[in-house]
């Protein structure tokens, strides 16, 4: 089965997915990132400020995250961090509608639409529009994932909220996620902030006591064509 994510930023489909990520690769499905955003240019002043060598060791380490993953595939685009607001979303539409043309996902999981970051709820609005149900699509299954730091940090103030219904049992491929996430090293934080090991461990278990796993990711089910 080919499988598609979608992530506004390097890192996103590590923290919203990547334990489930791991075990559909392990389970022998074709997974393929696909990473909007350069997803660094807001931490400067202007983009010529910019330093381009941290853009490319960024999109190398997401490259090296997709790998320890299993993913089939990692490309990134080139929409302005933090700017999506920015972009028509008519252009954000048409890239990911390429990719689903070229991969041809029967399943997407995609970034939750009433996140605190303005680029994951874009990059909600852009995929719900580029796999709307036509005949002849592929698309069966569309899930949003929630990103701590984001997710959470909106408090539930913006719609829609996340209401998980699906769960998926990581107890094995935890470690997978932890150490994809390592290798983006200026995201990680110190505990007790949500992207450290220990809360990412935590967030883990936790939904894992929901759903009767050890460890789990929770995602909320947009969509479903049977």
């Amino acid at each position: 089965m080919d499988i598609l994510v979608v992530a506004a930023h390097p890192d996103d489909e590590v923290l919203g997915c990547g334990g489930t990520i791991a075990k559909l690769a392990k389970e022998g499905n074709s997974v393929h990132i696909i990473i909007l955003g350069e997803g660094i240019t807001s931490r400067y002043s202007s983009p010529a400020e910019t330093d381009k060598k941290q853009i490319q060791e960024l999109h190398t380490q997401a490259a090296k995250a997709g790998k320890i993953l299993g993913a089939q595939s990692v490309k990134i685009g080139h929409l302005p961090d933090n700017r999506f607001d920015t972009v028509p979303l008519l252009e954000i539409i048409k890239m990911v509608e390429d990719h689903v043309k070229q991969i041809k996902p029967s399943m997407v999981f995609t970034q939750h639409g009433g996140d605190l970051n303005i680029d994951h709820e874009r990059t909600f609005r852009a995929v719900l529009t580029a796999t709307r149900p036509m005949e002849g699509g592929t698309v069966k299954q569309v899930y949003a994932y929630e990103v701590p730091s984001s997710t959470e940090w909106a408090f539930q103030s913006f719609s829609p909220r996340f209401h998980p219904t699906t769960f998926e049992d990581i107890s094995n491929t935890l470690e997978s996620k932890i150490s994809a996430m390592k290798v983006y090293e200026q995201e990680m934080r110190a505990f007790p902030h949500p992207r450290s090991e220990e809360v990412l461990r935590a967030h883990a278990i936790y939904w894992g006591s929901v759903s009767g796993f050890g460890a789990a990711e929770a995602f909320e089910l947009i969509r479903e064509i049977r």
